[in-house]
């Protein structure tokens, strides 16, 4: 398995400065661009282009959270999680609430597109801006969540940094793993969130 980190000789941990991240791709990627070497032989140019599709590659999986934990977690454990569709722990309450107020949501949506009445539409519109208030408020829950978690993953930098060396038969009993596998699928679950309330928000503004 390519190792993202080391492509760009960044230590394993899971938070990072993507800014520095995004300074490291751009200076690599012009040095091995394809384009430089245009007028080179027939394997040198296919070098360059494996080289700088394997550091986009890397760059795209580090730069977002949920992609760079998992494959944090698959080079440290040697494979992918076993079971990320089970609920994280504490994720539990938000699961629900999400799913009941998107749930009751599409019923008001319906019920809108099925309004004729100049009255009823006008009562319609009040509603919406009543549900646009509670979507809004349910967003700020799930970025409070994907805030905190953040927050946690910084602190677990230490964690890593003050771990055996990479190869060390010892390495992997000093890491979280459990605990960076739970925050990977409760930042999917947030990113599933997300994109549903974000796709009712536009259909309210509609």
């Amino acid at each position: 398995m390519l190792d993202a980190f080391a492509l760009f000789s960044e230590p394993r941990r899971p938070s990072l400065d993507v800014e520095a991240l995004k300074t490291r791709f751009l200076t690599q990627s012009a040095q091995v661009h394809p384009d430089r070497v245009h007028g080179a032989g027939e394997a040198e140019k296919a070098e360059a282009t494996t080289r700088y599709a394997e550091l986009n590659a890397a760059y795209q999986q580090l730069k977002e959270t949920k992609d760079r934990l998992l494959h944090l977690y698959e080079l440290e454990a040697g494979g992918p999680p076993r079971d990320i569709q089970r609920i994280p722990p504490g994720t539990m309450d938000l699961f629900v609430e999400v799913g009941e107020k998107c749930r009751d949501c599409d019923a008001y949506l319906a019920g809108r597109t099925a309004t004729t009445s100049p009255m009823l539409k006008l009562k319609a519109f009040q509603a919406g801006l009543v549900w646009t208030d509670a979507l809004l408020g349910l967003q700020q829950q799930v970025n409070a969540r994907r805030d905190a978690l953040a927050t946690e993953l910084t602190a677990m930098n230490a964690v890593w940094d003050a771990a055996p060396a990479v190869g060390n038969p010892a390495r992997r009993e000093a890491l979280p793993l459990e605990r960076l596998e739970q925050i990977y699928r409760t930042l999917s679950y947030v990113a599933r969130w997300t994109e549903q309330i974000q796709e009712r928000m536009v259909q309210l503004a509609v």
